[in-house]
């Protein structure tokens, strides 16, 4: 299909998509909507016969070009490795270690964030198994539900925007290819980490009340009552309970998550030359650089899958039967994520490939000067988090933001374009962090046996102030050509003082 310049039209999709999540707080029927009104846009400006059905027609066959099958069958083959680990009772085992071995408060608290931090490929996975593991123990020290649901939610999609090799990773470097300005959207999704301020300030604060006790508000109030009269909280929210084997060991989670991010490296490194003929790729960043993503994820996933299936049916653990129906769940359980990440595909495919709109986007800041570059990412940090918390969901935030952020960001000033799109991700995730209709905010809930709307109401304090030394950094950054020293340096500095003003004032009025 021939490209057509619809001008300012060219806009009305996406603005159209936000301002129904906006609206209906659901995101699919949105992105639809967004996707038809463009196709529609492009059937009449192309004078087309029959503009319903060329319509229908132009939105099919751009979503038919448009889908990444290697990462549509990524996520899959992970929701199914996730499943069956817990159905193997992996989880559980850990559980009982854990149990055995932690001896104070503290360091239950660090434990928790720790395990949080090291289940990085998905934020659901994250989410269910942190709490079903950590709960008895937290339980055992007296630490609020509140504060268990605070520390599994900070370090689930915190950690996974951050991490390489995720589901996460697969969304946003798909994302980013689609926008067609980027060589390797796996370096290009590396490129954003350090800059991603939100998901960094979010785990250091994690790690300050953990180690420091930094309670204010109303968290500081449940973890007093928990410490002194022992009511934990509230536990009208329970974790949906699988049918996991007894007999599964610790290994039995270690070692196909391990297995998954060996055989995804490896796969990277292959994908990327590292084991070729060509000299040029034979070190570490050149290969990293070069590599396909999406297929390495897949091979890497499938790697690990095959790993459970030989762990656990032979053992016992699993029949063949039970093992493939709780590949099946897993699969399921990652269907929402899949449509969503199609729609997005789709409709930046409509907006950039047939209606030029970043030419149109170009246009308007042309004649800028730069004027407004300085404040660009945290304008984009802004926009994503209200849109986020709006609709409860990271994923459709950014898969909506991106085409637009790239060709505003080229226009304005190419060398903070890695900025804006961390400012993008940073965004997306403050907003799903903190908003009581978000997935992994309700999953925390239920995964730490917590009341739904205590756990909202003692995350909130946390999250806005980390997003507000996030947003400082992003001011300096645009205003020093993305200085990683001195925008990440002064957000963690602002936080620290933050956060211990605040403590030592709870503390007194206590």
């Amino acid at each position: 299909m021939d490209p057509y310049y619809a001008g300012w039209l060219s806009i009305v999709p996406p603005v159209l998509a936000i301002v129904l999540a906006l609206i209906t707080k659901e995101v699919f029927s949105s992105l639809l909507l967004g996707i038809l009104s463009g196709a529609l846009i492009y059937s009449i400006g192309v004078d087309a016969d029959f503009v319903a059905i060329h319509t229908i027609d132009v939105t099919f066959k751009t979503m038919a070009e448009r889908i990444d099958f290697n990462i549509i069958l990524f996520c899959s083959l992970l929701g199914a490795l996730v499943y069956v680990i817990s159905l193997a009772g992996g989880t559980k085992a850990y559980g009982v270690w854990a149990t055995k071995r932690i001896r104070s408060r503290k360091a239950a608290m660090l434990s928790t964030g720790g395990l949080g931090a090291a289940i990085f490929i998905d934020d659901y996975f994250n989410c269910l198994t942190v709490g079903t593991v950590m709960r008895p123990v937290t339980d055992n020290y007296k630490i609020s539900r509140a504060k268990l649901a605070y520390i599994i939610d900070s370090t689930a999609a915190p950690i996974c925007i951050i991490a390489p090799i995720s589901s996460w990773a697969a969304a946003v470097g798909s994302n980013l290819k689609a926008t067609g300005a980027f060589d390797s959207d796996f370096a290009a999704f590396v490129a954003t980490i350090p800059y991603n301020f939100y998901a960094i300030l979010a785990l250091v604060m994690v790690f300050m009340v953990c180690m420091g006790n930094f309670d204010f508000g109303p968290m500081f109030k449940a973890e007093k009552q928990a410490r002194e009269e022992g009511v934990i909280g509230d536990t009208d929210n329970q974790n949906h309970q699988l049918n996991a084997s007894n007999r599964g060991t610790i290994y039995d989670m270690l070692i196909p998550i391990v297995s998954l991010i060996v055989f995804a490296t490896l796969a990277l490194l292959y994908s990327g030359g590292y084991f070729g003929d060509d000299p040029a790729y034979h070190t570490l960043g050149a290969a990293f650089g070069n590599c396909s993503a999406a297929p390495s994820l897949v091979w890497g996933s499938f790697g690990a899958l095959t790993v459970a299936f030989f762990l656990f049916v032979p053992r016992g653990l699993l029949t063949l039967h039970s093992f493939m129906d709780g590949a099946t769940e897993g699969i399921k359980a990652m269907l929402p994520a899949n449509m969503i990440l199609v729609l997005a595909w789709t409709i930046s495919g409509v907006c950039r490939n047939l209606l030029q709109t970043p030419e149109f986007v170009k246009t308007l800041f042309e004649a800028d000067g730069g004027a407004t570059a300085g404040f660009l990412p945290a304008f984009i940090f802004i926009v994503a988090g209200f849109l986020s918390f709006s609709t409860g969901t990271a994923w459709g935030t950014f898969g909506i933001l991106i085409p637009i952020v790239v060709p505003v960001a080229q226009a304005i000033n190419p060398e903070i374009i890695t900025v804006c799109l961390s400012a993008t991700l940073a965004g997306s995730v403050f907003g799903d962090h903190c908003s009581p209709i978000s997935d992994t905010t309700i999953l925390s809930s239920a995964g730490a046996g917590c009341n739904h709307v205590q756990h909202v109401s003692t995350q909130l304090g946390y999250a806005i102030i980390v997003a507000a030394c996030s947003l400082a950094g992003y001011i300096i950054a645009g205003f020093t050509d993305a200085n990683i020293w001195l925008s990440l340096g002064g957000a963690l500095l602002m936080l620290v003082i933050t956060v211990s003003i605040l403590h030592m004032r709870s503390a007194k009025l206590a």
